[in-house]
């Protein structure tokens, strides 16, 4: 029997050519097609009489036949499919080029609409590749004369396929769509039917029905993630975890060690981390702070409090460079304490530091692991290694991600050695600040603290876009800087260029290896340049970061590696090739690579693309120093697709949008709180809870 859930391969007129291409798109059962939206939509409602044409009005004519035949062009490159129509008032000619098969479609005789544009140029006055439907009335067309439907696309299926394709799924399968919410929230907010809604998206009467249906889609979605998270917030405040006590003594005496004043928004934060782990429940927090903002220092301060306490604390970085600098920062800060401090990475040799007479060692895995589980390590750093089933702790309290905001009770638990030990606590931390409408739906299950100023003494880093004729000067500016002693940080979107590539016909895309080529032996030949890039062994990428540190070299060629956690006071510069291609929190994140110290830093921006769109992403970049309003301003331009972690949610484009609505957001949270108040376990709405159940499975620790 077909259902909802039966695969594609099933639905008559889906072949294996076909099934490929729909799974390129992720379109794998016939609910997946369904739901597969148009991100558009074609006005063909305006139907005339032929004597009525004006030229580049965009219409629709319906008339009979005349003439059809299939010409060549005069170089024989081109076959062009040309037809006379005619209705009682007059005839008009439509030409398609390189489409011969609809010689085999449309017959002399029959009855046609035709939609388009009607032009004039070396064919006369004429319709140039309008859409077209054999048809004797008006009251079920697809491709014409109406609003019609322009869908995401692969090479092979067209929207005119994907139309042909869903009417008749949606007249079949659209009475089976189950209702998700209830009828309540339906009424109270004026939603759609889903059924409605689903036939208004991919069929729509007027576009006020495709305002609806999108409005409908708009509000579910972001309902159920509400559901969501506040049914995790829930989950977790139930869990219990240990309790340290507000230790001030230590805490001074941390604060006056450090060589360094702490901002009053580190201090704040600081003071929100330290009351949760007061409590008895596992702290679930996000950390966020624009980049070089002081966020490492806060977290130790965490870890030193469990630490001290007995207890222990996993310290997760997303990339073995950046888990091996935390490593070193950690033990430098925690000098004075005498604490175990252990690095555990994926790959390479591992590390071991005793905290007594300022050492670091290095000791093999296995005894990593056996000192980890007897709870001799205090605070244990490394990569995604630390959740690898072999890796227990005896005593672990806290674990502190960065870079990685989804880490749930389950996976916290997988870290514990005993399955009845509480909950670590959990203190997530980013550089990629967080829109108010994301920070109220995708991470709704996290306390957020906030470091929103930066280290006194930092100067503005200048940034520009640099367009292809004033490369050269740049170049020169950026050799005066290294005269002085500064260091220089490039940035290219790729490892190595590719045959033959050209990014959108106007430029190549730049490559690591390349430049290094380019800028060691030609541009900056008498300057020392080095190259770092994730396919390089650790060991390798490590030798270079510490002679880019120690100032052997004065330029470093890199890929995107540097974005997170590298830390070089000594740069000045930041030079980024094909800036079009990285988003504005990656820029963003560049550009704090340097400014660190107290010298004068540039953020350069390389670009050859003309689109008004990438200028206007690049400007914001420059007008928005700080990186709160820049992420704001990046979920105006190009959605909050674009923001680490949304995209595993599997959330629609349609609904991605709607979160840059902070009324629908607060509107659909607060419907969430009083249905959980109500019923909190969703006893009474069978729908719902199937609905939240799957949406958890999908949000996993990527």
């Amino acid at each position: 029997m077909i259902s909802l859930s039966t695969p594609i391969e099933k639905i008559p007129r889906i072949g294996p050519v076909s099934l490929k291409k729909l799974k390129r798109l992720g379109i794998r059962t016939i609910n997946d097609m369904l739901f597969h939206f148009p991100y558009r939509y074609e006005d063909f409602s305006n139907l005339i009489p032929i004597s009525e044409l004006k030229i580049n009005e965009i219409c629709t004519v319906f008339g009979k036949v005349t003439e059809i035949k299939n010409t060549k062009t005069w170089k024989k490159r081109m076959m062009l499919t040309h037809i006379i129509l005619e209705d009682k008032t007059g005839a008009v000619k439509a030409v398609w080029f390189n489409h011969p098969y609809i010689i085999k479609m449309v017959e002399k005789g029959d009855s046609i609409f035709l939609s388009g544009k009607l032009t004039i140029g070396k064919q006369g006055i004429y319709f140039s590749n309008p859409s077209y439907e054999k048809a004797n009335e008006i009251s079920n067309l697809k491709h014409t004369a109406r609003l019609v439907p322009v869908y995401p696309e692969t090479a092979g299926l067209s929207s005119r396929w994907f139309r042909y394709i869903l009417k008749p799924l949606i007249n079949e399968f659209g009475d089976k769509i189950v209702e998700t919410l209830p009828e309540k929230i339906i009424k109270e907010n004026n939603l759609l039917s889903v059924k409605e809604a689903l036939w208004q998206i991919h069929f729509p009467d007027s576009f006020e029905s495709v305002k609806k249906a999108k409005e409908r889609f708009s509000f579910e979605e972001l309902f159920f993630i509400e559901l969501y998270v506040l049914k995790e917030r829930s989950k977790i405040a139930k869990e219990k975890a240990v309790s340290f006590p507000f230790n001030l003594k230590l805490i001074k005496s941390f604060i006056t060690s450090l060589s360094f004043k702490l901002t009053d928004a580190q201090k704040k934060s600081a003071f929100q981390i330290l009351k949760d782990l007061e409590k008895e429940r596992p702290m679930n927090r996000l950390l966020e702070g624009d980049v070089g903002s002081g966020k490492t220092v806060v977290a130790v301060l965490a870890a030193l409090i469990v630490s001290k306490a007995k207890y222990q604390t996993a310290f997760m970085a997303p990339t073995e460079i950046l888990a091996k600098q935390h490593f070193h920062n950690v033990s430098r800060f925690l000098k004075d304490f005498n604490l175990n401090i252990g690095l555990l990475t994926g790959k390479q040799d591992q590390f071991f530091s005793k905290k007594l007479k300022n050492q670091v060692i290095e000791i093999s895995r296995r005894k990593i692991l056996e000192k980890a589980k007897e709870g001799e390590i205090d605070i244990l750093i490394g990569t995604h290694a630390l959740i690898q089933e072999k890796v227990k702790f005896g005593k672990l309290a806290l674990v502190i991600l960065d870079e990685q905001h989804r880490f749930g009770v389950k996976q916290r638990a997988k870290l514990v050695l005993k399955d009845n030990q509480k909950i670590p606590h959990l203190l997530s931390m980013t550089a990629t600040p967080i829109p108010r409408t994301l920070a109220l739906t995708i991470y709704g299950d996290l306390d957020l603290s906030i470091i929103d100023e930066l280290p006194k003494g930092r100067k503005k880093v200048i940034t520009e876009i640099v367009s292809p004729n004033e490369r050269f000067k740049t170049y020169k500016f950026i050799t005066k800087e290294v005269k002085k002693g500064r260091q220089v940080f490039v940035i290219c979107p790729r490892i190595e260029a590719k045959n033959n590539e050209k990014s959108l016909n106007w430029a190549e895309v730049k490559a690591v290896k390349e430049e290094y080529e380019k800028l060691s032996k030609d541009i900056f030949k008498d300057l020392k340049v080095s190259m770092l890039h994730g396919k390089m062994a650790l060991k390798e990428k490590e030798k270079v970061m510490i002679d880019f540190k120690n100032k052997k070299t004065d330029i470093l060629v890199s890929t995107s590696v540097v974005e997170v956690g590298v830390d070089i006071p000594n740069a000045t510069v930041m030079m980024i090739e094909g800036a079009e291609r990285f988003g504005l929190a990656q820029l963003h994140q560049f550009r704090g690579r340097v400014g660190r110290a107290g010298y004068q830093s540039y953020c350069f921006l390389f670009t050859e693309s003309p689109a008004i769109k990438t200028q206007q992403r690049l400007r914001a970049l420059i007008s928005c120093e700080n990186g709160f309003a820049l992420a704001e301003r990046d979920l105006e331009i190009r959605g909050p697709g674009n923001f680490s972690g949304t995209r595993q949610w599997g959330i629609p484009d349609l609904m991605m949008n709607s979160l840059k609505d902070i009324s629908l957001v607060e509107k659909t949270r607060e419907l969430a709180k009083q249905i959980l108040i109500e019923d909190p376990q969703l006893k009474k709405y069978p729908v719902l809870k199937i609905r939240v159940n799957k949406l958890e499975k999908k949000v996993h620790l990527e």
